[in-house]
């Protein structure tokens, strides 16, 4: 089969113009980047935000295997599908970061035939959003730096500025550094470090923020250190939540492009799911909602990430219901879960099926939890044998779940057509019955165990002495309240990689404790999880290149 950029090339696209036209968007209501890419204006956004919502429908995945189980390409795919049975409908994703494109895991723009478009600017700078939120995060980094340089008005202790820099860049030699070398006139020296871009709370607070003055407040309650009396030091104490949020005056906007089969897409945002709360930005999601009679949207990695985020925390601070969850599996994940090495995928095991299918019934009594109706669908690759798709239709029917067999991958829209119907009618079968798993006023240790007990299956929680003096400053300080956003491995239920399946009888180790008071969230770090990750020993870099005539190739 050709790559997805082969295919990607062929594809005629349309005039944005004509794709924002589908949902009666004019063209004066967009600020165009070239004739295939926009952001909608602010103004326009207000009014659509008025408008009576569409049914948002939340794409998620069993523990998926180091390559991903296609969540992107089934999320893109439904929507295409939901078109092609007579519903108007759009998708609104994240934007890809650079560090899974140029490292292992690729892009964020789906695959074969099933991507949206343009998928290397999507997948490269797209319209500069991240960009900005790295210059706005390490702007603020300059700022504080500078404050304490300068006099220390707010006498902020350099030893606990907790506030790091970010780089778009898996680069693992710049996780812990010294700053502040060579001098009186180069600062002050101190520890710092850096996160890659999507773990910013900046990020984060885009992602969360319905308008530009809520993300003005929000940057300004930013928790950046604390001072010597051990008080918490916040932006607007430094006076400067203005001049970051200005730098953020276009980021905001939500990027509308269109999907192979000319499906609306809009593509806003990319926080990662194992360290932040995994979803596309609550504007543009509210955008395509009231343009859109249904948008399918996807959470990122398992559904203990993800979509427990998603509920927990995005639901609650966009307003929004999810009427259904689609849960995406694959022969390949459940056989990886059933013992098999990552070379052997390929080979029929249907033993394996039945040993690792354990892991997708646990993500399905997780669906209940919330109250979600949940259909499965088994993102079907080429050397899957129907003795295996039959396992896993008999085992989770036995369950109660409906479930399909889609092919987007290699049929576009017209490989799911049967799984868009059955969401259509699970989705008008039941009013939306989403609830939170949790109680945001409930004691953060009791959260905090609430998810891991309940959704990973943990049986205790364990923290390390840093990470309960950070619980005494969160209860001094106010944050009780706040959710939880668990940074957490995404290759296993629980915090060690190396658990697959379904584990039982572990303990989650919280090391530490991040206040992000900024995004309104509180999160822990559990395990060996980095926010900052290192490049692969062959990284995907190695088989990019590009002509004389700016043509790209080897990117996916």
């Amino acid at each position: 089969m050709k790559t997805d950029l082969e295919i990607a090339s062929e594809i005629e696209l349309q005039h944005i113009d004509q794709v924002a036209g589908r949902l009666g968007l004019k063209p004066e209501d967009l600020e165009h980047y070239g004739d295939y890419k926009a952001k909608i204006k602010l103004p326009v956004v207000a009014d659509i935000r008025k408008r009576e919502r569409g049914k948002l429908i939340l794409v998620s995945a069993i523990t998926p295997t180091p390559a991903g189980e296609g969540k992107t390409t089934v999320s893109i795919g439904l929507s295409m599908a939901l078109n092609k049975i007579g519903k108007k409908a759009s998708v609104a994703i994240r934007e890809p970061s650079l560090g899974p494109v140029f490292g292992i895991k690729g892009g964020a723009a789906g695959g074969g035939y099933s991507q949206v478009l343009p998928m290397e600017d999507i997948n490269l700078h797209f319209t500069g959003d991240f960009h900005a939120i790295t210059t706005a995060n390490n702007t603020l980094s300059a700022l504080i730096n500078n404050h304490i340089y300068q006099g220390n008005e707010l006498n902020i202790d350099p030893r606990r500025v907790t506030w790091k820099r970010v780089l778009d860049v898996n680069d693992r030699m710049l996780r812990d550094v010294v700053i502040g070398l060579g001098g009186k006139t180069q600062g002050i020296p101190m520890e710092e470090g850096f996160d890659i871009t999507p773990a910013s709370e900046i990020m984060a607070i885009l992602c969360l923020s319905n308008d530009l003055m809520e993300l003005k407040r929000k940057i300004g309650e930013i928790t950046v250190g604390f001072n010597y009396g051990g008080e918490p030091v916040l932006v607007k104490h430094l006076g400067y939540e203005g001049a970051i949020t200005a730098l953020l005056k276009d980021a905001i906007k939500p990027n509308i492009v269109q999907t192979i089969e000319h499906t609306p897409a809009f593509i806003h945002g990319g926080p990662f799911a194992n360290i932040a709360q995994g979803a596309n930005s609550i504007i543009a999601t509210k955008t395509a909602l009231g343009l859109s009679d249904y948008v399918v949207t996807e959470a990122g990695f398992g559904f203990d990430l993800g979509a427990e985020k998603f509920f927990d925390i995005v639901c609650p601070y966009g307003g929004f219901c999810t009427s259904a969850a689609v849960v995406v599996a694959t022969i390949r994940a459940i056989k990886f879960h059933g013992g098999v090495k990552l070379k052997n995928l390929s080979e029929p095991n249907p033993e394996a099926v039945k040993e690792g299918i354990v892991n997708l019934e646990k993500h399905l009594e997780n669906t209940k939890k919330f109250g979600m109706k949940s259909i499965i669908a088994i993102n079907k690759f080429a050397t899957d044998t129907e003795e295996e798709i039959n396992i896993v239709k008999d085992f989770v029917q036995g369950l109660g779940f409906d479930v399909s067999v889609v092919e987007f991958f290699t049929k576009g829209g017209e490989g799911g057509v049967d799984l868009a119907e059955k969401v259509i009618k699970m989705i008008d079968s039941e009013a939306c019955k989403l609830h939170s798993l949790y109680d945001w006023k409930s004691p953060v240790k009791d959260k905090i165990f609430k998810i891991a007990h309940e959704i990973y299956g943990a049986e205790a929680v364990d923290y390390s002495a840093e990470a309960k003096k950070t619980l005494k400053i969160i209860e001094k300080n106010g944050y009780n309240d706040l959710p939880i956003c668990i940074a957490k491995t995404q290759k296993s239920l629980s915090d060690n990689p190396s658990l697959l399946g379904r584990p039982k009888d572990f303990l989650v180790t919280v090391r530490e404790i991040i206040i992000s008071s900024g995004a309104g969230f509180l999160v822990p770090i559990t395990g060996d999880i980095m926010r900052m990750p290192g490049l692969p020993k062959t990284p995907s870099a190695e088989k990019m290149d590009i002509d004389e005539n700016g043509n790209i190739t080897g990117l996916f």
